[in-house]
């Protein structure tokens, strides 16, 4: 499928999705509709892996048989069903009964059955609790199919989502059959779900030109760049992971350059956002056991994994990518400030906690990693114990690269942010800027930046390369002098030089001028007393 045709799907199912949601929000339909592309994703995954498996015993049937294929092998071999299931766990790793297909329920909607709603009811929980070896519990625990907003009783909610889901079928059917485009109009539609959600987007999305700036950045080589991308990636984590985009971005990058990730690890505080996640790693052909999402708090660090104490069992991540909520308000308790991800370097302030989350991600990268994460402004010059924070990571080494980027990038926010790129171990013994404030085409209400515009800040970091009025690389001591304040316009200022003005110059032209004046009056007095007439 082209990328015209992928935005075409997009816009299509966002054509539905705008005309069907009726009274309910952008939000809450959003839920509705991404999870029955998800359903209609493992669907056609499962089928298309269940003919591979049963070869010429799966069923083919007369154009006028609208039963499911699998549905008809299951009724005639119920003998070697459990063994069949057996051998679908091992490839796909899921199992999805006939009756719970998309094709089945789409046909139960598209004949207005009754039975629609008790089906879909029944797919989710079997889905949630039994289709996959490990748990995807509470899955679709955002998807309230009994809402008032879909009606007010069982037959005006079976028939609401009847009209629906027939709407999506045939939406989708007039597409191409190749099931991995239904990954990208997943992630298109969250763009289009978070555009309209406006200061709430900053919870799950982060915007996809910028995700690809920091998944260039932690896939080239840490020590570096200019070698070019890693081969190998064992762990990649992203602690305040929304949606799951930036982390897909990384793996994307990884596979497009012929690299590998050994397993993704996300985690995310909002349910509702989590389950998105969940959904979008499987809707991209990432199996059950090559990633792990925690729903939990990163700043207190509920999650088991990541709360060894004995360093020697510490889980290490070469790369990781965040996009935590900014300045965002903590109460950080007195013991906090004894945990081992911040007794080294203090507790970031209660009305900020960029520090903080910048600290967890940090204390998890290895010694061959790189981090990339996007923050406020403010972290690279506030005063307090968050430049005692810095100071600390400036001494220590840990700064490798500030990146400034244009204001209203965002859906949730107009403020300018900046990517801060940190390693434990790193190369070289300065510290890159390159402010790309104003490197951007300008949007109706958002900013954009360009594919030339990424190209430049990904090469500037790659090379390390040195640009007036863009990017510069700067020595400690300069730093130093600066009382480690990291704001970029110290260091790379974008404003044009004033001209210099030779006041020599000037004055000797304002003398020839003078003269001119004088001999230019000389002569004219001269006509004046040819014609009688007095000077001037």
């Amino acid at each position: 499928m082209t990328d015209n045709n992928q935005t075409q799907l997009g816009n299509t199912l966002w054509k539905i999705a705008d005309e069907l949601r009726g009274a309910m929000n952008a939000d809450q339909f959003r839920d509705y509709m991404l999870s029955f592309l998800f359903l209609r994703y493992l669907s056609d995954n499962y089928e298309t892996a269940a003919k591979k498996e049963l070869g010429k015993d799966y069923p083919v049937l007369k154009e006028s048989d609208k039963r499911t294929p699998l549905s008809v092998w299951y009724e005639n071999n119920p003998d070697d069903v459990q063994e069949f299931e057996k051998q679908m766990r091992r490839k796909v790793h899921y199992v999805i009964e006939p009756s719970h297909l998309w094709n089945s329920i789409a046909e139960l909607a598209k004949t207005q059955s009754k039975e629609l709603l008790r089906t879909l009811q029944d797919g989710f929980k079997y889905i949630e609790n039994e289709s996959f070896e490990s748990t995807f519990q509470g899955l679709f625990s955002e998807i309230n199919l009994d809402s008032d907003k879909l009606g007010k009783n069982y037959e005006e909610r079976n028939k609401k989502l009847c009209n629906i889901i027939q709407k999506i079928a045939e939406g989708i059917n007039s597409f191409d059959k190749n099931i991995d485009y239904l990954g990208d109009a997943y992630e298109y539609l969250i763009g289009k779900f978070a555009a309209g959600s406006g200061q709430k987007a900053g919870e799950f999305y982060t915007p996809q030109r910028i995700s690809d700036i920091l998944s260039a950045i932690v896939t080239l080589d840490s020590q570096d760049p200019s070698k070019g991308e890693k081969k190998k990636i064992e762990r990649v984590l992203d602690f305040a992971c929304g949606s799951g985009s930036l982390l897909l971005n990384v793996r994307k990058k990884m596979t497009d350059a012929g690299g590998t990730i050994g397993k993704i690890f996300g985690q995310e505080k909002n349910i509702t956002t989590y389950n998105l996640a969940r959904m979008n790693m499987l809707l991209h052909g990432v199996k059950d056991t090559e990633f792990a999402i925690h729903h939990g708090d990163t700043l207190v660090n509920d999650w088991e994994i990541l709360n060894e104490i004995n360093p020697s069992k510490k889980l290490e991540f070469d790369a990781i990518v965040a996009n935590p909520p900014f300045s965002y308000r903590w109460e950080p308790s007195e013991e906090m400030g004894q945990d081992f991800r911040f007794k080294s370097y203090g507790l970031a302030p209660k009305s900020a906690a960029d520090f903080a989350f910048l600290l967890h991600g940090f204390h998890f990268l290895s010694k061959e990693g790189t981090m990339a994460i996007i923050l406020p402004h403010g972290v690279l010059f506030r005063s307090g114990s968050e430049e005692r924070i810095r100071r600390k990571l400036l001494e220590d080494g840990n700064i490798d690269t500030v990146i400034g980027l244009p204001a209203n990038l965002f859906f949730s926010t107009g403020i300018p942010v900046s990517i801060l790129v940190l390693k434990k171990c790193k190369k070289f013994d300065d510290v890159l800027f390159i402010n790309a404030v104003d490197h951007f085409e300008k949007g109706k209400r958002q900013n954009n930046l360009l594919p030339e515009n990424i190209d430049k800040i990904v090469e500037t970091y790659r090379d390390r390369k040195e640009e007036i009025r863009y990017s510069r690389r700067v020595s400690m001591d300069e730093i130093i002098k600066n009382e480690f304040n990291l704001n970029i316009s110290r260091y790379v200022s974008t404003s044009l030089d004033e001209e210099i003005i030779d006041l020599k110059e000037v004055n000797k032209k304002l003398v020839d001028l003078d003269k001119d004046i004088t001999k230019a009056r000389e002569t004219h007095n001269k006509f004046l007393k040819e014609l009688g007439l007095p000077p001037i």
